[in-house]
């Protein structure tokens, strides 16, 4: 009877064991979603890309949408992001990747400013309701609207969504 519930004892004792090396390793790989490397080139007001264990990896902006190159703003917004970014290294926090294989995420800048928020403060990107719900960028948004910072200076600027409905363009959003 004594070694059954020795026996008992000891497989709970390992099971314990097990689940907290699991809680482990989740915790460990959750930490995986970050990288840091050089900007080694900016596509356009929402897409860079950054030098990462000697690859460049295409990341793009989570949360925002700013204008198309062909859209008016669209090369403020592109000047923005190379002037924060180019030849730095950043800490991008990742959420996965889009449809084209984009890195998706949140980019850091070294001064600890993020990316995604300062173009949206600066009035050189939208909030992207369709796949954000973050309160902070839409906060951001509205200030820039009411201080008709940016693109917000003209009443009539068309989101980058329905510019590329508009005008056949294939690109989606984060």
């Amino acid at each position: 009877m004594e070694s059954r519930i020795a026996a008992r004892r000891s497989r709970r004792r390992a099971t314990r064991i097990l689940v907290v090396l699991a809680l482990v390793l989740v915790a460990a790989l959750a930490g995986a979603d970050e990288l840091s490397g050089r900007v080694v080139g900016v596509t356009d007001g929402d897409t860079i890309k950054v030098l990462h264990n000697g690859h460049p990896e295409v990341v793009r902006l989570r949360g925002i949408d700013a204008p198309e190159k062909r859209q008016p703003y669209g090369t403020r917004a592109k000047e923005l992001v190379a002037s924060l970014t180019l030849g730095k290294t950043v800490t991008v926090h990742t959420t996965g990747r889009d449809r084209y294989g984009r890195l998706l995420g949140e980019v850091v800048l070294p001064d600890g400013r993020i990316l995604n928020r300062e173009l949206v403060r600066a009035g050189y990107a939208w909030w992207f309701r369709r796949y954000s719900a973050d309160p902070t960028l839409a906060r951001l948004e509205t200030e820039a609207r009411e201080a008709r910072r940016g693109l917000w200076a003209d009443r009539h600027s068309i989101p980058p969504w329905e510019f590329r409905r508009g005008h056949g363009l294939a690109r989606a959003g984060s």
